[in-house]
């Protein structure tokens, strides 16, 4: 049974047995969560839109009062008076040391030439006539502009008035001083998510916003109705829930945003609200506690159990597996040394009477030594084989040699060139030249290189490549084998080391050779993966330590 089959079923006893015992339960606390949520909705709507009502009529009163102010001095002074340098300077001082919040002062004809300035810039004989504020200026008599870069080449706005002198008309501007204007809009800020700024109707920013907006940024802002009443919005803000009062001004164009946090303003509210959520869970845990422990237990007797039955059901199999593999590999090496001793000794015989004379002045005396050593060395191979095949099943102990693993390929390799001709294969080498010498079993890692070769040749058919290469990794050297077969499908690359698993057509494998491969690399200390190339093919990686350590016949190295 699945996991999640065990997760239903509990769930499922679960629901039927408390169902009727918490719906009263949890329907008193859907109806006080519901109470609560709408007065306090109410009560944090209606603080913020008094806050925007508050400090959109600040706002509008400094604008005012800085308008008023300019048109006092205006109205008070010629236009001679204040194209004098000396007299601006002096007004301006004057005015300055009464309220900080303005820049400077600047004079213009009705042609929007620049006669006089007093302030920070040098921006005096300085055409105005095609900008839009002074045309504004000039249409309207009042004009308070947007924020703008300008001449100045950074954000500012200006507010400007008109005077008709006789037959002359001039213009008197002053530039706000963007800091206070934003320490005023800025002051409503509270909490960490609080914030407050003024937008334009394109819905540029005129001040800079706390939650990282800079002037003349877009604003971020969703959707929302402008009107000439405060505009309420909400809307989820990465987990933090945010509501928004919007009002436009009455002095320019120009809307005032404040942004709150209802979950920083009411937080005690909120904890309240835990509280009384809080004694429902413990009362529907006290009601439902016992039942709950009760089938929990049940279904983990369950799951217990049937989690034993499949460890033993697949300890089971492995060993039958492994048993039979053990049985089929002692009776064919039983088989096989019966013929290969009568070889063996046969040979000797025959070496016998060669070394007595007995083949003295034959022409073929050499091709039979020649002929006579490939016997006894063929023979010397397969009795190996049979060793090793005995060695899997009664677990001997591996044998200590000094190996050239680089020359032991070459060789193993060779035993092999009839096939690789017979299928015109590619066979290429990267032998890393300074691999370190291996202290380890040389017959057994002989044919774990000549198993996994033989499986490449098979998976590569005819006019095939095959690579192989050497490395050092720390303490181990690596041989990787690669082929361009098919490769595996993914789903049998946990399978391939099995006993008796082959991807061949029946009668084409017998599925024994990886899983020798991985006995035999298991107590020599290495390791082996397989894995499919991106271009097609499988690749095999042998891990060799470079001295074979004491491993426990326990002792399981699983490849990667």
């Amino acid at each position: 049974m699945k996991k999640s089959s065990y997760h239903q079923l509990r769930w499922k006893l679960t629901s039927i047995t408390l169902l009727f015992s918490l719906i009263p339960l949890f329907l008193l606390g859907f109806v006080l969560h519901d109470q609560f949520r709408k007065s306090y909705e109410e009560k944090f709507t209606g603080n913020l839109r008094m806050t925007v009502l508050n400090k959109a009529d600040a706002i509008d009163m400094f604008l005012e009062e800085r308008v008023v102010q300019l048109q006092n001095i205006a109205n008070t002074n010629t236009f001679a008076e204040l194209s004098n340098q000396k007299n601006l300077n002096r007004i301006f001082d004057a005015v300055y040391s009464t309220t900080k919040s303005f820049i400077d002062f600047g004079v213009f004809d009705s042609k929007g030439n620049h006669v006089a300035y007093c302030g920070p810039y040098d921006l005096k004989n300085i055409n105005y006539g095609e900008e839009r504020w002074f045309n504004q200026t000039m249409l309207k008599g009042v004009y308070i502009s947007d924020v703008f870069m300008g001449f100045r080449n950074f954000p500012h706005f200006v507010i400007a008035v008109k005077r008709r002198e006789a037959d002359r008309t001039w213009v008197l501007r002053a530039t706000i001083d963007s800091d206070v204007f934003d320490s005023l809009v800025g002051n409503v800020r509270s909490g960490k998510f609080g914030d407050a700024y003024l937008m334009n109707a394109e819905l540029l920013l005129q001040t800079s916003s706390r939650r990282g907006g800079k002037v003349l940024d877009k604003a971020g802002l969703p959707a929302f109705s402008s009107g000439s009443d405060v505009s309420i919005m909400r809307w989820d803000d990465h987990g933090t829930m945010m509501m928004a009062g919007v009002l436009p001004l009455s002095m320019v164009d120009w809307r005032l945003v404040v942004l709150e946090s209802p979950g920083e303003d009411l937080s005690p509210v909120l904890r309240d609200q835990y509280l009384v959520f809080l004694l429902l869970v413990v009362c529907a845990l006290m009601i439902s506690l016992g039942t709950f422990l009760a089938i929990t237990s049940v279904v983990r007797k369950l799951v217990l159990a049937d989690r034993e039955k499949s460890m033993m059901d697949a300890t089971v199999m492995q060993s039958s597996k492994m048993a039979s593999l053990g049985k089929m590999a002692a009776g064919v090496a039983h088989e096989v040394n019966n013929p290969l001793s009568i070889i063996r000794e046969s040979s000797g015989w025959i070496r016998d009477m060669i070394n007595d004379g007995e083949f003295d002045g034959v022409a073929a005396r050499a091709n039979l030594e020649e002929a006579l050593a490939d016997i006894e060395r063929h023979v010397e191979r397969a009795r190996s084989v049979t060793h090793r095949m005995l060695g899997f099943a009664r677990s001997m102990e591996p044998a200590q040699d000094d190996v050239d693993f680089n020359m032991l390929i070459r060789q193993t390799v060779s035993f092999l060139d009839n096939e690789i001709l017979y299928r015109n294969i590619s066979v290429s080498y990267d032998l890393s030249p300074d691999l370190p010498g291996l202290r380890t079993d040389f017959n057994q890692v002989q044919q774990v290189v000549l198993n996994i070769v033989e499986n490449a040749i098979d998976a590569t058919g005819e006019d095939g490549r095959i690579s192989l290469s050497t490395r050092r990794f720390k303490d181990f050297v690596e041989l990787e084998v690669s082929d361009s077969g098919p490769g595996i499908p993914p789903e049998l690359i946990t399978k391939v080391f099995d006993p008796f698993f082959t991807t061949k057509a029946a009668g084409e494998g017998t599925g024994l050779g990886l899983s020798i491969t991985y006995s035999i690399l298991r107590k020599l200390g290495g390791n082996i993966k397989m894995d499919n190339k991106p271009d097609g093919g499988a690749v095999f990686t042998i891990s060799l330590p470079l001295v074979m350590s004491e491993l426990s016949e326990k002792e399981e190295i699983c490849p990667e």
